[in-house]
């Protein structure tokens, strides 16, 4: 590692055989790109499986390790190693969420397949997904505690990031920082989208973006939530 921080890899799993593949993939990744950081995997008692649980446990975890910086990695996402410690550097000094990357490349099938089989990620088929904001984020437990964390009402798949996002800009008073760079999903079977969690998902991500820009409306709702996270 080139820096002196103390970092902690935090990456939510709940074992799916579909996903095994991936998980140990983006475990190797971290260990090849972060030497000496540690790495753990993270899940909650939530049913159905709660992303957003996951990255909240994952920073409290970082915080009693006493780690400097937390990486909330997802188990099937590849980052590069230049704007992944540039991203870890930065959320050291600035009270801000980084994302080390500018572009969020989803492999597919055909990607992840040559990927397997040697490929370099650069150069495995892709699809780039316009304005994607999860996949990794790099922090530190106090920036994440002060603008909320995030939304463990958010359960099974969808909507937690575009949620995090508005109380991110919203309180923290600007967007998540982005660092030129690339991130890579590998494919596996999708999420159901649909049914009455789906639903409510969605209808508390627009409450969130109904809130965006009022930093006592988002206090409100963020206040509304059970789990023990803290606010600025």
């Amino acid at each position: 590692m080139t820096t002196d921080l103390r970092v902690l890899v935090a990456i939510p799993w709940r074992s799916q055989p579909d996903r095994v593949y991936a998980h140990q993939l983006t475990r190797e990744r971290y260990a090849e790109l972060l030497p000496g950081a540690d790495i753990v995997d993270v899940d909650t008692d939530h049913a159905p499986f709660c992303l957003a649980g996951c990255r909240n446990k994952g920073v409290r975890l970082a915080e009693r390790a006493g780690a400097d910086v937390v990486v909330l990695g997802d188990a099937d996402t590849l980052p590069e190693r230049e704007p992944l410690l540039a991203a870890i550097a930065g959320a050291s000094r600035d009270g801000l969420v980084h994302l080390p990357y500018a572009e969020y490349r989803s492999l597919g099938g055909r990607g992840t397949q040559q990927y397997r089989t040697g490929v370099p990620l650069e150069a495995c088929h892709h699809l780039t997904i316009p304005g994607a904001c999860s996949g990794v984020y790099v922090t530190t437990p106090p920036t994440w505690w002060a603008h909320g964390a995030q939304d463990e009402r958010f359960k099974g798949w969808g909507a937690e990031d575009a949620a995090w996002w508005a109380a991110h800009t919203t309180l923290l008073g600007a967007q998540p920082v982005r660092h030129e760079g690339r991130v890579y999903a590998l494919t596996h079977e999708s999420a159901v989208k649909e049914g009455p969690q789906y639903t409510a998902n969605f209808a508390l991500c627009f409450r969130y973006h109904q809130a965006q820009g009022d930093p006592d409306a988002m206090r409100a709702l963020i206040a509304e939530r059970t789990e023990n996270v803290g606010v600025a």
